[in-house]
């Protein structure tokens, strides 16, 4: 028997207005792959990982996050929207972190990291801290648990950001171009820490710049252009010899 897909996305649209941003995407992400999104600004990857968590709505088409459909609830051929409580709910399992580290930046590191498990999961602020303090110890970051947003570099808010949504215990992990916003010595810290949920096995699925991450580390890549999927593959495969022009044509300038 085969494992029910930790993603699977059967032709989902969304437009925003009269411009249609993702125009029918099929695929499947595993339990514990690292599912890697490339392609040009634009094309839609940064809309559809949004759409996972039912942080944009999609107009067509079905999403289901470990066999549960993401935002609605079917009856008969009928789609209901969730309450805001129930998406809530579902979001509790699908850790995102973002381009853009949106911590609270009048809260230390240790804070970022016990605040949604105080207020969501209703934990003891002890317990809650002493979790926090073991996931900032993972993400290389134990020092630094009493300083503030503004004193850390872009780099550690993101390793922070990272440690903030692994504090919910999600069973899937979005990020969304985690260090496109980073200065370039700070990127390998970011993608260590990344390489390292990995290899304990965390379902991640990755909007990414970084074509060295997602040949090592990826399970699976999918290049995106203009709202569909153009080609998708092994990894290794897929960089090394693509087989669409506008695949060979993105990559020759980015690689």
């Amino acid at each position: 028997m085969t494992a029910t897909p930790m993603v699977k996305a059967e032709g989902v649209h969304k437009s925003f207005g009269a411009v249609q941003v993702l125009k029918g995407i099929d695929l499947e992400v595993a339990p514990r792959e690292v599912f890697c999104l490339i392609g040009p600004s634009g094309s839609g990857k940064s809309t559809f990982l949004r759409c996972i968590n039912h942080l944009e709505k999609i107009n067509g088409g079905r999403l289901y996050v470990d066999g549960e459909l993401v935002g609605y609830r079917q009856q008969g051929n009928k789609l209901y929207e969730l309450k805001d409580r129930e998406v809530a709910a579902q979001r509790r399992d699908i850790g995102m972190v973002f381009q853009r580290f949106n911590l609270f930046p009048h809260m230390t590191a240790v804070e970022n990291v016990m605040e949604a498990p105080v207020q969501v999961k209703r934990e003891t602020k002890a317990v809650a801290r002493e979790r926090a303090l073991k996931l900032l110890d993972r993400v290389g970051l134990a020092d630094k648990a009493g300083n503030y947003p503004s004193q850390l570099s872009g780099g550690q808010q993101q390793r922070v950001a990272i440690a903030r949504a692994l504090a919910m215990e999600p069973k899937l992990m979005l990020f969304d171009e985690p260090t496109s916003a980073l200065d370039p010595e700070l990127v390998g810290d970011v993608l260590d820490v990344m390489r390292d949920l990995a290899e304990e096995g965390m379902t991640m699925v990755v909007v990414t710049h970084e074509m060295g991450f997602a040949r090592e580390v990826g399970d699976s890549l999918v290049f995106m252009d203009n709202g569909v999927v153009v080609e998708s593959g092994d990894p290794r495969e897929v960089l090394t010899n693509p087989r669409h022009e506008r695949t060979k044509s993105f990559l020759s300038k980015v690689l």
